[in-house]
């Protein structure tokens, strides 16, 4: 970094706000169940010009840093990156020597929140969260800046338990758009959607059929396993598990909104036979039909 004149903030037109750790103590204090991870400081520098941060021994908060314009650069543990628009970092809180500024001659407009946990060290495991991880592109995250806007006004109008609680409860949102982005973009049709996507809305069209993981393949040209390698890794398990799934989600639908008897149930949904319908039901939503029928109805 060459810059003589070198700023942290203090940008035109840049949002800041620093939760004091007293607030952010005593609110965990009060409900600690409540704040399990929590924002500690939130920002935007438009065109941050000479913007500049180091930090040695690291940072015990994680970053996440959404570059909307211009780009800019950081190191972390000796490992160094370049960050343009339409790009986020996600460092994990390590106690390695890190810095990170804007470019010399295309400074970055970011918006950026740090937030810690008691566990955030487990939290990072979970998501599997790295600092060798580089930048990742991402289209641009209306959802997220909403979101941002939302937490740092509701921020400013002061640190009642409440309000840091609502920022608390937004900060897990914000952080999906950024690592599950294609569950939170608004598509026009179906058609705009991913391949996964489309599959999981052919499967709620057709929740009164048999379809085997050959038909689901097939509507995208796929082989059975290359589909199957993708479906998992993008939801968790296979896809006919999904399917029976969303097909035992719409039993419980059905058992609650009306009076038809189980068999009814069981045709809508494609079971022949409601005895396997009710065996199926049961792995799933661990009662039975009749059994999750009545509780369902004696509870709100």
């Amino acid at each position: 970094m060459s810059n003589s004149f070198k700023r942290r903030q203090g940008f035109e037109g840049e949002k800041f706000i620093s939760i004091p750790q007293k607030v952010l103590r005593d609110a965990k204090q009060r409900h600690p169940e409540l704040f399990h991870i929590y924002i500690t400081h939130i920002g935007y520098f438009p065109k941050a010009a000479f913007h500049y941060r180091e930090r040695r021994k690291g940072c015990e908060d994680n970053i996440l840093i959404y570059c909307l314009q211009g780009k800019g650069h950081y190191i972390v543990d000796n490992k160094r990156f370049e960050v343009r628009s339409n790009q986020f970092i996600l460092i994990p809180a390590t106690d390695k020597y890190m810095r990170y500024w804007a470019d010399n001659d295309d400074p970055w407009t970011i918006y950026w929140v740090h937030f810690t946990g008691d566990k955030i060290e487990s939290f990072n495991k979970s998501l599997n969260l790295s600092i060798a991880r580089g930048p990742l592109n991402i289209p641009f995250n209306e959802n997220a800046i909403t979101i941002w806007q939302n937490i740092y006004q509701t921020l400013e109008m002061g640190y009642s338990l409440e309000n840091i609680n609502s920022a608390c409860f937004c900060l897990y949102h914000i952080i999906a758009t950024f690592l599950m982005p294609e569950r939170h973009m608004q598509h026009d049709t179906d058609e705009d959607g991913d391949i996964i996507t489309k599959t999981v809305h052919f499967m709620r069209n057709n929740l009164n059929k048999k379809l085997s993981v050959e038909d689901m393949a097939g509507k995208h040209s796929l082989s059975v396993s290359h589909f199957s390698n993708l479906f998992r890794k993008a939801t968790g398990m296979p896809p006919i598990d999904y399917f029976i799934h969303l097909k035992m989600q719409k039993a419980c639908q059905l058992l609650y909104a009306n009076s038809d008897k189980i068999k009814a149930v069981a045709t809508q949904l494609g079971y022949e036979d409601p005895y396997y319908f009710s065996r199926i039901f049961k792995k799933y939503i661990g009662s039975s039909p009749e059994q999750y029928r009545i509780t369902a109805k004696n509870t709100g």
